[in-house]
């Protein structure tokens, strides 16, 4: 039986939500980023003492031994990509993250707006990073109905075995996570431990990976899910226009105090290598200066695994009688 975390997790979209992701092909990009600026400022006022941080999100889970090699606290570093602009800018942020000592993963879209990136996921592979699979058409309704989910499992599944993929995150942080089992997959990352502007707002309330077990007996040995606990990069400075990734860091220092997971996903379509500022795109300085100050201050303290390989660990690990889903 899942979890009240779980239960949280999944809890179905709404029908504003539904109706909204039927519509939006149809409105304006600026519209969208205006209308959802108006609303995040509403939501802002009320979610002091939940948002960016949630103190009851801290609690490490019954059993919980500690991160490999007896490192205080673990740094995953994820990107969606989400269109041709995001395609272009992939090897940037790879050889940005390369030059401080990192290695992260980029979840592509297999049937979006962008041929299958070949050659790109090839030259990823190359240099230690990982691919993973971003829903399947990212338009919103991957979880429409639950047929409708089992046949588009089907074609996830297959871009999953062709590009040697084991994680799966999708769209918007739409999820339902008891179907997720229709995918072999290692992890699922499209929850969160608190976050109050995505469509389903209900977090996961934890900074520590989880197991979802299946519902039924003899329905597989589950997944292990990956919530982000640092503010998404779109939502930061896109939709709340900061200036500086001072809220990255506050929160990154609450998690490394607390031994957690610091996990971000960073959009390589939002941010401008040339340092230019605007209403869809932000500086790469913001990131930089981010992955600078945890080298600077948190050098030889954290593991910075691929997400499969933690994934694989926690597994291993982890995963046993006394340590079942997150905390209560």
């Amino acid at each position: 039986m899942a979890s009240s975390h779980e239960a949280m997790a999944s809890s179905s979209p709404g029908l504003f939500a539904r109706a909204y992701f039927r519509i939006k092909p149809f409105i304006p990009r600026r519209l969208r980023l205006a209308v959802r600026r108006g609303h995040a400022r509403g939501i802002i006022k009320q979610c002091d003492g939940v948002w960016p941080i949630s103190e009851s999100a801290g609690k490490p889970p019954q059993g919980w031994s500690g991160w490999k090699d007896g490192k205080q606290f673990a740094v995953v570093l994820t990107h969606d990509v989400e269109s041709g602009v995001g395609l272009e800018r992939v090897k940037d942020l790879a050889q940005l993250e390369i030059a401080l000592g990192f290695r992260s993963s980029f979840n592509f879209i297999p049937e979006g707006t962008y041929e299958d990136p070949v050659e790109l996921r090839s030259w990823l592979a190359t240099k230690g990073f990982e691919v993973g699979v971003h829903d399947l058409n990212h338009d919103g309704r991957l979880y429409g109905s639950r047929d409708g989910f089992r046949e588009k499992a089907k074609r996830i599944n297959h871009y999953l075995e062709a590009w040697g993929a084991v994680g799966f995150r999708s769209g918007f942080m739409l999820r339902e996570l008891g179907w997720i089992h229709d995918l072999n997959v290692v992890y699922d990352a499209s929850t969160f431990d608190t976050d109050p502007f995505e469509p389903q707002p209900e977090g996961s309330h934890t900074i520590f990976p989880f197991e979802v077990k299946p519902e039924e007996e003899g329905a597989g040995s589950g997944y292990v899910e990956l919530p982000y606990t640092l503010p998404q990069d779109s939502t930061l400075f896109l939709i709340l226009g900061e200036e500086s990734p001072e809220i990255w860091k506050r929160k990154l220092d609450w998690i490394a105090a607390r031994g957690g997971l610091a996990l971000v996903n960073i959009h390589p379509d939002y941010i401008d290598f040339s340092g230019k500022r605007t209403s869809s795109s932000y500086p790469s300085s913001f990131l930089k200066e981010f992955l600078e100050y945890m080298v600077r201050k948190y050098k030889g303290k954290y593991w910075n695994p691929l997400a499969k390989e933690l994934a694989v660990w926690y597994r291993r690990e982890m995963i046993s009688p006394v340590c079942d889903g997150p905390p209560t």
